[in-house]
C-alpha cells in the first residue's frame, strides 16, 4: 500500500481461517437531534445522551494503555474542536497513535456529508477542509485511505467519483435498499468495483465499494456501550457464565455472515451512534471476546478475531488478488422495507436547502475576492474579514442531517444561525476587497431579500450604485431587478453609456410574502454585463418631474391592470421562445423554440400529494425523510389559475395566482433562451387536517418510454426508468415514490428528437411518473413523524409561525437533443455561481490618495472557453491560492462542448502572477503525481492506468468531466492586489 500506511501496523490474520476484523467506532453526527455545540459538550442530554468530547477523552486512555487495540474516528469537525482543548502531552500521545495506526482517521471530511442533496462544490469544499486538518496536524499519516459513509441515506454516483479522485482506496456504506441488499448477499456481491464515471478514463473514477453486513452497528446481541442493554461477557466463575454460548453464537454470526462474502476476512462495526463515552465497557469485553473465540482455534475453529481498522480489513480484500464485478448507476432510491422508500428528504426544509445553496455561491465569491485582492481583503477599511467562518459553516451544512432536512427544527435554525454568521464575515472581506481593487470606500450594502423585494437603500435613495460581481470564468449577462418606490429612473453602463430600463409594480404575491418588511410599490429592470471573474459599476438615479411622472405612473398601473383582453393572456415571447397560454384556465399550454421552429404542447401545473399516515397495507408515514403519497394520483392546487399580463420592452410575464397560497410567474426577458417559472408555495395550509407534498409537474406529448433523466450532485447526468432497477428486479410497493430521485440542479425528458429540461435553483425530488410528463416536489409540511429518529413532524413554521413560505425557480428549456447540453450545462453553472449584487449610495472616498477608481474590473487576461470552469480559486496560505479548474461537459454529449480543452493557465490571470505551480489530487492533500491508489482487478479485465504527463503550466488540458487542482504560488501586481482595466 502506497503513502504513509504500512501493512506492518495492521494486526496479524490467519490466511488459512476466516478473519473477523472487529472495528471500533463511533458515529457522530454533526448536528442531528442537537444542535452542533449541544452535541460536542453533551449539553440537553433531555433530548439525547450524547457527549462528543467525552467519547475522545475515554478512547485515548484506552488506546494507550494496550497497543492492540484500535479505534477509528471520522468526523473532523468535531475533532478539531476536541483537538484545540487539550493540552501538549495529550497531543503527542496522540499523534504517537497515529503514527502507530491504532488511532486512525476514516474519511475525514469536516462532516459526513449527504450524498442527495449535497452539491458537488460544496462537498469537495467540505472534504478539502477536513483533510487539511488532518493534514497539517499529523502529516501523512492522519491521511485517510478509505471513505466512509455509514449513515446516508442512498448513495450517489458522483460521491465515488470524487472519492476516487481523493485518492482513497475503497468505500465503505451502511445503507441500501432492503431488496438490492438481499439480492447481494444471495449473490455475494456485497463488494464490488463502482465504475462511477462515464466520462473519465478507467481507473481514474474506479472506486473498490464495500456494503457493510449490519448497517454499521454491532451484530445483534453484542453491543457493550453504556446505551446497550446485552450481557456483558461472563468468564469468572459465576452463575452468570456465558462464555460458551456467547462463543457459540459468535461463530454462528459469523459463519452465517461470511456466506454472503468473497474472501476470508470479514468486517463487524462495533459501535454506533455517539458510542464509547465509557470505552472501558466496549474494550473489556471485546478483550474478552477475542480471548474466548480465538482459544477455540485449539479445538479446531477456524475463526480469528482481531481489532482491526477499515484500511487494514481493505488491505487484506486486496492481498486476495480476487477480480471484482463492476457497478455503474447508484444506490438511489433507498429503501429500508416496503412503503418505506426515503424519497420524502430530497425536497424537506427547501427554504434551508435554497440559502445552503447561496450560501455558496456567496463563500465561491468571498474565496475569489480574498486571493485577487491580496491581504488587504482580511484586515482593510471596514475591519477584520474572515472568510473560515463560511466556510466552516458551509462544511457543516454538508452533513447528512443537514442540508437533507432531517433533523429537528432548533437545529436547522441552528445550521442557519452559522451560516449567516459566515455572510456577515464575508461581507466584511468583500467589502474591503472590492473598496482596494475599485479604489473607492463605498458604504457597501448587501440586500438579502431581494427576491421579496426588500432593500431599503434601493426603496429610498434618488441615487445609487449597483455593482455586479460575476465569479464565472467567461463574461455573463444578467437582468438586475431592484424594488423602488419611484416611478422612472435613468441607469448607466461602466462607460456612462445609458441602459435601457423598466419599472413594473411589485404583484401582489409578493406583498403577501414580505408582510412588514418592506413597502416597495415597484421594480426596476435592467439588463447588466459583468465581464469574467470581475465587476461592473451601474449608477442608477431616479428622474422625471411630476407632470411626467404622473403620466408615467397612470402607465405603469394601466399595465399590470388585469384589463378584459389581458385577463387571459394567450401568448409572451421574445426573440427565441414563444409560450402560449390556455385562455380558459390560464395555464402554460404550448412552448415554442423559434430559433428551431420546435413547437411542444406542454402543460404545467401544481398538485399535491395528500401524505399517508399509515393504513391497513403498512403503518408507514410520510415525514421528514420518507415520501409516501395516501394514493398516487395527485390533487391539482386549481384547475385555473387567474391571471395577469405586463408585458414591455425587456420582460414579458404572466402572473398566475392557483390559491391563496400558491402562485408563479412566468417570464421571458428580452433575450433570454429558457422560459423562468418564478413559484411562491406556502404557507401550505392543514386545518384540513391533511399533510400535503406539493409538486409543479409538466405534462408533454414526448414519448418517452418510461424514461427520465437527473443529476448526479451537479454532474453527470443518470439515466432513471420508472419501476426498474438495473441490479436486480424490482418489486414496487410505491409507485410514486419509489420512481422519486435526487434533483440537485436538472431534470429531463427527450424522445428521439427533442428534449424539455428543468433546471432547478436547489436540491428537490422528482420523477416522471407517466410517459411525457416530469414532475418537482417544490415543499412539503406534514402532520407525523416517519418514525425515523428525529421524533417530531416536518412542519416548518417559518418567520411568522403559520407556516413556512418559499420561493424559487424552475428554468425550462426546449431543444433539440443534441443541443440541450450547451444549453442546461452553462446555465446551470451560471445557476450556482450566480453574480454577486452589491449596492451602495455612491460618493465615497478614495481607497489611496490620487487612485484612480475602476468601474469595470477583470481578474483573467482572456475569458475561459465555455466549457472550462473556475471551480475554485481561494487563498491557501499567505502566498499560495488553490485553483481548480472543471471540465463542465460529459463525453459525447455535445459536438463542440465535449472536446477537450487546453487552457494556459500560468498568464489566465492579472491580479497576480503564478511563480510556481504544484498539480495536486482533487483535495490538495497529496501531489498528483504521488497519488498511487490500490490498483483493484475489475472482472473486465484491468484498466491501465495512464501516467500522467509533466505539467505544462501554459498548455493545462482537460478531458470532459476532468478536474484539475493546483497549488499556486503568487506575487500579486501592484500595490493592492494588481488591476486589469477592460
Amino acid at each position: 500500500m502506497s503513502g504513509y500506511f504500512s501493512p506492518q501496523s495492521c494486526p496479524a490474520t490467519k490466511p488459512n481461517m476466516l478473519n473477523v476484523h472487529l472495528i471500533p467506532h463511533t458515529h457522530n453526527d454533526v448536528g442531528w437531534l442537537k444542535t452542533v455545540d449541544q452535541y460536542f459538550y453533551g449539553a440537553r442530554n433531555d433530548i439525547q445522551h450524547a457527549g462528543v468530547q467525552y467519547i475522545l477523552d475515554s478512547v485515548i486512555p484506552q488506546l494507550l494503555a494496550d497497543p492492540t487495540k484500535r479505534f477509528i474516528y471520522v468526523e473532523v469537525a468535531f475533532f478539531s474542536r476536541w483537538w484545540r482543548l487539550q493540552a501538549e502531552p495529550t497531543r503527542q500521545a496522540v499523534k504517537q497513535l497515529v503514527s502507530e495506526g491504532r488511532l486512525e482517521f476514516i474519511n475525514g471530511g469536516w462532516c459526513m456529508n449527504d450524498e442527495a442533496a449535497a452539491h458537488y462544490n460544496a462537498m469537495i469544499d467540505q472534504m478539502t477542509l477536513g483533510l487539511r486538518f488532518l493534514q497539517e496536524t499529523f502529516g501523512e499519516c492522519g491521511r485517510p485511505r478509505a471513505a466512509w459513509h455509514i449513515d446516508p441515506f442512498g448513495h450517489s454516483r458522483e460521491q465515488a467519483s470524487l472519492f476516487a479522485q481523493m485518492g482513497f482506496d475503497g468505500f465503505f456504506f451502511g445503507r441500501l435498499d432492503y431488496q438490492d441488499k438481499a439480492n447481494r448477499e444471495q449473490l455475494r456481491e456485497m463488494e464490488q468495483i463502482w465504475r462511477a464515471s462515464a466520462s473519465l478514463q478507467p481507473p481514474g473514477a474506479d472506486l473498490f465499494t464495500g456494503v457493510l453486513p449490519n448497517g454499521y452497528n454491532p451484530p445483534l446481541s453484542l453491543c457493550w456501550d453504556q446505551f446497550c442493554s446485552d450481557s456483558p461477557v461472563v468468564d469468572d466463575a459465576s452463575d452468570e457464565n456465558n462464555v460458551d454460548s456467547l462463543v457459540a453464537y459468535f461463530l454462528e454470526t459469523a459463519a452465517a455472515q461470511a456466506k454472503h462474502y468473497r474472501t476470508n476476512h470479514i468486517v463487524m462495526t462495533m459501535g454506533s451512534d455517539f458510542q464509547y463515552e465509557n470505552a472501558n465497557l466496549w474494550y473489556k469485553n471485546m478483550d474478552k471476546l477475542i480471548k474466548h473465540v480465538n482459544a477455540q482455534q485449539l479445538n479446531g475453529s477456524q475463526v480469528h478475531v482481531l481489532y482491526s481498522t477499515p484500511t487494514c480489513y481493505l488491505w487484506d480484500l486486496f492481498k486476495a488478488n480476487l477480480s471484482w464485478s463492476l457497478k455503474y448507476d447508484d444506490f438511489f432510491p433507498y429503501a429500508d422495507g416496503p412503503h418505506h422508500f426515503w424519497t420524502g428528504y430530497f425536497t424537506s426544509r427547501p427554504a434551508f436547502k435554497r440559502y445552503e445553496r447561496l450560501s455558496n455561491n456567496f463563500l465561491q465569491v468571498c474565496n475569489q475576492l480574498e486571493a485577487l485582492a491580496g491581504p488587504v481583503a482580511r484586515t482593510g477599511p471596514y475591519g477584520e474579514g474572515d472568510s473560515a467562518v463560511l466556510r466552516r459553516a458551509m462544511a457543516v451544512a454538508q452533513h447528512h442531517d443537514a442540508v437533507s432536512g432531517t433533523e429537528k427544527q432548533h437545529v436547522a435554525n441552528d445550521y442557519a444561525k452559522r451560516l449567516a454568521a459566515g455572510w456577515d464575515a464575508c461581507q466584511v472581506l468583500v467589502s474591503n476587497a472590492l473598496a482596494s481593487i475599485s479604489g473607492n470606500k463605498e458604504n457597501f450594502i448587501y440586500c438579502n431579500y431581494l427576491n421579496i423585494s426588500v432593500c431599503p437603500l434601493t426603496e429610498s435613495a434618488g441615487t445609487f450604485m449597483v455593482i455586479l460581481y460575476n465569479p464565472l470564468g467567461r463574461r455573463v449577462s444578467w437582468n438586475i431587478r431592484l424594488p423602488v418606490k419611484g416611478a422612472s429612473y435613468s441607469v448607466t453602463d461602466p462607460n456612462g453609456q445609458t441602459v435601457p430600463n423598466e419599472v413594473v409594480p411589485v404583484s401582489n404575491f409578493t406583498r403577501a410574502v414580505r408582510r412588514d418588511r418592506g413597502d416597495a410599490t415597484h421594480e426596476l429592470i435592467f439588463p447588466a454585463l459583468a465581464p469574467p471573474l470581475g465587476y461592473s459599476t451601474y449608477a442608477v438615479s431616479k428622474t422625471a418631474s411630476g407632470a411626467l411622472r404622473s403620466r408615467l405612473a397612470k402607465r405603469i398601473r394601466e399595465q399590470a391592470q388585469p384589463r378584459v383582453d389581458a385577463c387571459c393572456p394567450r401568448e409572451i415571447q421574445n426573440e427565441h421562445l414563444r409560450v402560449l397560454f390556455d385562455p380558459v384556465t390560464g395555464l402554460v399550454r404550448e412552448i415554442q423554440n423559434l430559433d428551431k421552429s420546435i413547437s411542444l404542447r406542454v402543460s404545467q401545473n401544481f398538485f399535491w400529494y395528500n401524505a399517508s399516515i399509515g393504513n391497513d397495507v403498512s403503518v408507514q408515514a410520510s415525514g421528514a425523510y420518507i415520501f409516501r403519497p395516501n394514493r398516487s394520483e395527485p390533487l391539482a392546487v386549481a384547475r385555473q389559475a387567474r391571471t395577469y399580463l405586463v408585458k414591455n420592452k425587456l420582460v414579458q410575464e404572466v402572473y398566475q395566482n392557483f390559491s391563496s397560497w400558491c402562485s408563479q410567474v412566468v417570464r421571458l426577458y428580452a433575450g433570454q433562451a429558457y422560459v423562468e417559472l418564478e413559484w411562491t408555495v406556502g404557507p401550505i395550509p392543514i386545518d384540513d387536517g391533511l399533510g400535503k407534498e406539493i409538486i409543479s409537474r409538466f405534462e408533454t406529448s414526448l414519448r418517452t418510454d418510461g424514461r427520465f433523466y437527473t443529476d448526479s450532485n451537479g454532474r453527470e447526468i443518470l439515466e432513471r426508468r420508472r419501476d426498474y432497477r438495473a441490479t436486480w428486479n424490482l418489486s414496487q410497493t410505491e409507485p410514486v415514490a419509489g420512481n422519486y430521485y435526487p434533483v440537485n440542479s436538472r431534470i429531463y425528458i427527450k424522445d428521439k428528437k427533442f428534449q424539455l429540461t428543468v433546471l432547478t435553483d436547489r436540491s428537490q425530488g422528482g420523477s416522471s411518473v407517466a410517459d411525457g410528463s416530469v414532475e418537482l416536489m417544490v415543499h412539503r409540511r406534514l402532520l407525523y413523524d416517519d418514525n425515523r429518529g428525529v421524533g417530531e413532524p416536518l412542519l416548518e413554521p417559518g418567520v411568522y409561525r403559520d407556516g413556512l413560505v418559499v420561493r424559487g425557480r424552475h428554468l425550462v428549456f426546449l431543444d433539440t437533443v443534441e443541443s440541450s447540453a450547451d444549453r442546461h450545462r452553462l446555465q446551470a453553472q451560471q445557476e450556482f455561481m450566480a453574480p454577486q449584487l452589491v449596492l451602495a449610495p455612491g460618493g465615497g472616498p478614495s481607497f489611496h490618495r490620487g487612485q484612480r477608481s475602476l468601474k469595470q474590473f477583470s481578474a483573467l487576461k482572456q475569458a475561459l472557453p465555455p466549457s472550462v470552469h473556475l471551480l475554485t480559486l481561494a487563498q491557501w496560505d499567505p502566498s499560495s491560492v488553490l485553483i481548480r479548474l472543471e471540465h463542465q461537459f460529459e463525453r459525447g454529449e455535445s459536438a463542440n462542448g465535449s472536446q477537450p480543452i487546453t487552457v494556459d493557465l500560468l498568464h489566465l490571470f492579472s491580479s497576480f502572477t503564478i511563480t510556481s505551480l504544484q498539480e495536486m489530487n482533487l483535495v490538495a492533500n497529496q501531489k498528483r503525481e504521488a497519488m498511487t491508489r490500490l490498483s483493484w482487478r475489475p472482472a473486465t479485465g484491468a484498466a491501465r492506468r495512464q501516467p500522467y504527463p509533466p505539467l505544462n503550466p501554459l498548455a493545462v488540458t482537460l478531458q470532459p468531466m476532468e478536474i484539475r487542482t493546483f497549488l499556486a504560488t503568487v506575487q500579486y501586481t501592484g500595490p493592492r492586489g494588481g488591476q486589469a482595466e477592460l
